[in-house]
């Protein structure tokens, strides 16, 4: 029996040699990287991470526009409170949670206001070259990443980016979202082993090492490291004035001829917005930042859900349903989220047109699209957008 163990023990290592040995790609570490269109994090996982800079001896975090508090061992949301001096209710309503609800040694609790400043104050970029990058909305679109070489504990480095989980998000497609190392973002905010996260909870995002950072956007400027400063262009001289010129007309002027009096017709107004509606319907959950960020418009299923402006595909995902969501990329750090659709007709880096079908209303579920406009990731209500 114990040589039969012993044998079965060596052939399972073998085998898991063999299949490393065979691998000339990253672990994908989601296990889904392989499997039809599923997005994979392999690409994620290969980006260094500052470390998360050390609470004072409360366990506050103090950035310049938010606080954090960092939980210790058998902490529990009201022996938090009552450590840092906050109101336990208040936190237990900003972060979805209860008040007797226990905390992982090292998970992080968002303060919905400020508590008393560690010495020194907040923390402040200091000595360091803050750069925004082109990130990835679910999986590649753009967004704002902030990034430094090094982060001293307590009183320098730089304000990371503070996501609030909607319902569907996991810890993988969030990790995706800004493309740093699912392991990461479970280190920067204490996450148990099964990486699991809940609708409301807030995550602070790893600070991606500017060396670590990948290229996007081959037209962006070019990115100098921390210290080196920035190429500063030549100043026009204003010491000496400019000579006069006299310049002769190549042509005699053109005769213009009177307009004609349009005053007794009504021109139709030009519309100063820039998206048009991804399906006609009635729209039966309005935007509600928070709770809601986008509107859901309801459809006959088989409807086409198209671009509601000109853009790029710039992911293509799935809910924990499996639902499809699509990311499109626009002018001016602009995306479009369609969610809770069907029958995509397009691929990752698709250019579209505004008005482009991009899919369907699903012919199963709720009849209804759901539509988000954001501005980098920070959702905005639609409706000023659309026609």
């Amino acid at each position: 029996m114990l040589f039969r163990t012993r044998h079965a023990t060596f052939l399972a290592g073998s085998a898991a040699l063999m299949l490393l040995s065979a691998c000339d790609q990253p672990l994908d570490f989601d296990l889904r990287g392989g499997f039809g269109n599923a997005p994979s994090t392999a690409e994620a996982a290969r980006n260094a991470t500052a470390n998360r800079p050390d609470p004072d001896s409360r366990g506050i975090i103090s950035y310049p526009n938010y606080q954090v508090a960092v939980a210790r061992r058998g902490d529990t949301l009201t022996t938090l409170a009552a450590r840092i001096g906050a109101n336990v209710a208040d936190l237990a309503r900003y972060n979805g949670m209860q008040p007797g609800d226990s905390l992982r040694k090292g998970e992080i609790i968002a303060l919905p206001g400020r508590v008393a400043e560690p010495a020194g104050g907040p923390l402040t970029p200091s000595g360091v070259d803050i750069t925004t990058l082109a990130g990835s909305a679910i999986e590649a679109a753009d967004a704002q990443a902030p990034r430094t070489a090094s982060l001293d504990p307590g009183q320098s480095g730089v304000e990371p980016v503070r996501h609030r989980v909607e319902r569907g998000e996991t810890a993988f497609t969030i990790a995706r979202l800004y493309q740093v190392s699912v392991r990461s973002l479970a280190d920067w905010n204490g996450l148990g082993p099964d990486f699991e996260v809940r609708e409301g909870q807030y995550l602070l995002i790893p600070v991606v090492l500017p060396e670590a950072a990948p290229q996007t956007d081959a037209l962006a400027p070019a990115v100098t490291r921390p210290g080196s400063g920035s190429p500063t262009p030549t100043p026009p001289s204003a010491s000496k004035p400019l000579p006069e010129e006299k310049t002769v007309p190549a042509a005699k002027p053109v005769e213009t001829t009177a307009a004609p009096d349009l005053s007794s017709s009504k021109p139709a107004a030009a519309s100063a917005t820039r998206m048009s509606f991804p399906v006609k319907g009635d729209i039966i959950r309005e935007y509600s930042k928070g709770k809601n960020d986008g509107i859901d418009i309801a459809a006959a299923p088989g409807t086409p859900v198209r671009a509601a402006d000109a853009g790029t595909v710039a992911a293509i995902t799935q809910d924990t349903n499996g639902v499809p969501i699509i990311v499109v990329k626009h002018a001016g750090n602009l995306l479009t989220v369609y969610s809770n659709v069907g029958g995509v007709t397009v691929d990752k880096g698709d250019s579209v047109k505004r008005g482009g079908k991009l899919a369907e209303i699903r012919k199963d579920g709720t009849a209804a699209v759901h539509f988000e406009v954001r501005e980098g990731f920070d959702s905005v209500d639609p409706m000023p957008y659309l026609q």
